[in-house]
């Protein structure tokens, strides 16, 4: 725990977590998986084995009446070099710290009142345990995820990922880190490596969240909240020691993007992106943040005075979505994409710490060529749109099994694909042109590389108060496609045959249909 001793004031008197029984039997529940998940491989040799429960809890987070959360709530059977920690005072999961080729168990455990399932959000592991919603189980049952860690050091995360109820899972509490941890001596570690996991929440005047509540529309926006939440507590007031840092920064929220700087007018520093280390540090004066993405960066207190107080903020900016500021068109839930608001509070203590000095590069990336593509003459295209009041990829929304020509690709080959934000023509015209709004796309199974972003349909309003805040350097799983925006990205498909899906991280969007499967073939 001495990791996140400066986040002592995160506890806040909240109730500790307690282990719930432990179950018996291994099922799947919807019967759709008849093999994978409903046993244990005893041939396969953990590294870390760990029983995860999603529970139902009522926490103390603030005076008066418990809020009821969901919670992620751990038992460690083994773990050998890794470790799963707990974030003080937090309804959120834990904290979990692996190498790259180590082995990993996880007896998922449903105790909610719907079924559900995890998805291991920018792993590269087999379909069947990546979270795919036909792998979801009922409550009271049990699903087994085993896989090796085949992913570059980076900051990844996992949350729940059921079919039409993602959205209120994550938003009531299910969600935590995976970090796979690096070797790089001349970065900040230990209590100076920190997680900050960012979203927004209402709560009403009975310390309850409140989801959607009296305004069923708003699911066409994306919940909204109206107050900022860091690693799972409303209290977002940290202390730090006169050192260097290395925040590890999840966008959690289900559909707010922030545009994230720092009160005292210095850098954003990058050094990391969702699939880690970036080749070199980039100095942006604000990042662009979209739901489920991750960023690494790099903030130096050495030299503050004792006592300074600096925010990590949100600022202003225009998302370019014809649904409006202020709430949108749908009167949203709380304050608008693109209003400005505080996040954090850093208060730097009398106390020194370690001081790094800034890396000039890390670990050299090579960069897919447009040229290696199979389809580099004819990228496929994917557009993200409004049809008909429905949120659609290419006019249609998600089926459980269902795979179309297009979304069928071979092992073993590389691709372009380029991701459109508008219909073409093929929505509903002047409503069509009313239901523009950014759309955070993730892709599962992989991570690819982005080689163009093309602004040329964005309006110029919008594009002028975002543009400098976009990292597309390194890997990536996420990414952030405002409207009029085109994005094209090169993917390797390689190691793992079946069905995965890809999305819009707007959980609303996503809970609403804006997903598909794509299938790996041979």
């Amino acid at each position: 725990m001495k990791r996140y001793e400066f986040l002592r004031n995160f506890t806040y008197g909240l109730a500790a977590f307690s282990i719930l029984p432990s179950m018996t039997y291994f099922k799947s529940g919807n019967g759709l998986n008849p093999n994978p998940g409903n046993s244990i491989n005893e041939s396969f040799n953990p590294d870390l084995d760990i029983e995860l429960t999603a529970a139902q809890r009522n926490l103390q987070v603030f005076t008066g009446n418990k809020t009821g959360v969901y919670s992620y709530v751990s038992d460690i059977l083994k773990a050998e070099n890794a470790t799963v920690e707990n974030l003080p005072g937090s309804w959120l999961g834990p904290v979990f710290r692996v190498k790259q080729g180590q082995k990993v168990r996880v007896r998922f455990k449903n105790q909610l009142p719907s079924e559900s399932v995890i998805h291991w959000h920018g792993l590269h592991i087999p379909p069947e345990m990546d979270g795919h919603p036909m792998y979801a189980v009922d409550g009271g049952e049990q699903y087994v995820y085993e896989f090796e860690v085949n992913n570059r050091p980076g900051t990844y995360w996992f949350h729940p990922h059921p079919d039409k109820i993602t959205g209120p899972q994550v938003y009531r509490g299910l969600a935590g880190m995976f970090i796979v941890e690096d070797d790089e001596n001349n970065l900040p570690s230990g209590q100076y490596d920190v997680p900050l996991i960012i979203q927004d929440r209402i709560f009403d005047d009975n310390n309850q969240l409140v989801y959607m509540q009296n305004n069923p529309m708003s699911q066409m926006q994306g919940f909204l909240g109206n107050r900022i939440v860091v690693n799972g507590n409303p209290e977002n007031n940290l202390e730090v020691s006169k050192a260097t840092y290395r925040f590890r920064v999840l966008n959690g929220s289900n559909s707010r993007i922030y545009k994230m700087a720092w009160s005292d007018g210095s850098d954003e520093i990058v050094i990391g992106s969702d699939g880690g280390l970036l080749p070199h540090p980039v100095r942006i004066p604000y990042l662009m943040f979209a739901p489920g993405e991750r960023a690494e960066i790099w903030k130096d207190f050495s030299t503050s005075d004792t006592g300074k107080d600096v925010h990590l903020q949100s600022l202003s900016f225009n998302d370019g979505s014809s649904m409006g500021m202020g709430g949108g068109m749908m009167g949203g839930s709380g304050p608008a994409n693109g209003t400005a608001f505080d996040i954090c509070k850093f208060t730097v203590t009398s106390e020194s710490g370690e001081r790094k000095s800034l890396p000039s590069a890390f670990q050299t990336i090579r960069p897919i060529r447009e040229s290696e593509a199979v389809n580099a003459a004819s990228p496929r295209q994917f557009r993200f749109y409004n049809q008909r009041m429905q949120w659609v990829i290419n006019g249609e929304t998600f089926g459980m099994k269902e795979v179309a020509d297009w979304e069928k690709v071979k092992l073993n080959t590389t691709e372009i694909w380029e991701f459109i934000n508008g219909d073409n023509g093929q929505g509903m015209g002047m409503m069509q042109d009313m239901m523009e709004m950014p759309h955070p796309v993730h892709l599962h199974g992989l991570q690819f590389q982005i080689v163009d972003r093309d602004v040329s349909g964005m309006s110029s309003d919008s594009w002028n108060t975002i543009k400098d805040g976009f990292v597309d350097d390194g890997w990536q799983d996420t990414f952030l496609l405002m409207p009029g925006m085109k994005v094209k990205i090169a993917l390797r498909f390689k190691d793992f045959t079946g069905i995965f899906v890809y999305h819009c991280h707007n959980l609303e969007h996503e809970d609403m249909g804006m997903m598909r499967n794509y299938e790996v073939v041979k």
